[in-house]
């Protein structure tokens, strides 16, 4: 089986974090977190977002996610969150394990980005004793149909919840691949858009078994580490969570692995849409295709061995990650070309 295009998880891990993983190895260093590659990698993050965060690294997303909102409200409030986001739809219900019963309440969605509006009107939807009271709304970076925020978006949703008193988080899982779409700085769509907490993903990005919460908003955080351990998140090995970051965070390795992927969704977009009746669902940002396929071009590639989602965006869903080639884009779209009967000669 191909499952190249299935997901970005479906990729090894990236030389440079292979590398941290191996002098993570050397010798003995404290436990919990107290060693020196996690104190480092501490300072990597406050020098890459140029504010003084606090940082803690967890094993998954869900965690990540999870535990980052149950630190924006207690068991009666509520969480306003896209309709399609990967907290609603992709979580088991961890969002509101977390936080003791947070309600999710689901905003209408533009191309995986939250309607403005529509998160107005949920805020302000009910203010009596009977309705979980709004206190964080939580947006995807990029979205989970591959679009991007720019940082006017982000800074116009955290200047409405802020002014009704809402906390703001920021599900990063691509974080990285939609930070090098929106072409500015991590600081520029972050914090000084106004977001609260970031979930920074580092497993799609070319790592292995790391994700960092970011919390800018120091006081947000200040007991997050008891939240990690209650929940089995606090690794005693911490080091080699860590250290993955000290190599990738650089600037040279994150931007290098993110245009790579995103290059390749483009690539792989304007090939698609040259098959007959594909459709190209939504704009390609960052490093996902989502795509409307006839039944025999779909049916072709799945008999050629291609894994590819189609219980995301109404479509078929294809990944690109930092360890994909062009040559497997090439190899994907000359299956598709013959599974739409269209050869060359």
């Amino acid at each position: 089986m191909k499952y190249h295009f299935a997901s970005d998880n479906t990729a090894g891990i990236c030389p440079e974090a292979w590398q941290a993983l191996a002098e993570a190895n050397v010798g003995f260093q404290p436990s919990y977190g107290e060693d020196a590659m996690t104190l480092r990698a501490c300072e990597a993050f406050r020098e890459f977002f140029e504010t003084d965060c606090d940082v803690y690294f967890v094993f998954n997303g869900t965690a990540a996610n999870s535990l980052a909102l149950s630190t924006l409200c207690q068991s009666y409030h509520s969480v306003i969150v896209g309709d399609v986001s990967h907290c609603e739809t992709d979580e088991c219900g961890a969002p509101e394990f977390f936080s003791n019963g947070s309600k999710l309440l689901l905003a209408r969605t533009e191309q995986g980005k939250l309607a403005l509006e529509d998160v107005e009107r949920l805020i302000g939807s009910r203010t009596d004793l009977h309705f979980p009271k709004p206190r964080g709304v939580s947006l995807s970076q990029s979205t989970e149909l591959g679009t991007v925020y720019s940082p006017a978006e982000v800074t116009a949703l955290t200047d409405l919840a802020h002014a009704r008193g809402l906390k703001v988080h920021m599900d990063g899982a691509r974080f990285f691949n939609g930070l090098q779409a929106a072409g500015c700085t991590p600081a520029e769509v972050t914090w000084r858009a106004g977001v609260d907490v970031l979930c920074c993903g580092g497993t799609k990005l070319g790592m292995a078994v790391t994700e960092a919460v970011v919390f800018f908003d120091r006081e947000l955080g200040a007991e997050f580490a008891w939240r990690c351990k209650q929940a089995g998140q606090l690794n005693s090995k911490m080091r080699f969570i860590s250290a993955q970051w000290l190599t990738v965070l650089q600037d040279a390795t994150w931007r290098r692995y993110a245009a790579h992927a995103n290059a390749l969704a483009r690539r792989l977009a304007e090939g698609m849409a040259q098959l007959p009746e594909v459709r190209i669902l939504y704009p390609t940002q960052a490093n996902a295709v989502f795509a409307a396929l006839p039944e025999a071009t779909r049916l072709g590639l799945a008999e050629r061995g291609w894994k590819f989602y189609q219980f995301i965006g109404g479509g078929c869903r294809f990944m690109c990650s930092w360890q994909q080639t062009e040559a497997d884009v090439d190899a994907l779209l000359a299956d598709a070309r013959s599974a739409a009967g269209i050869t060359t000669g």
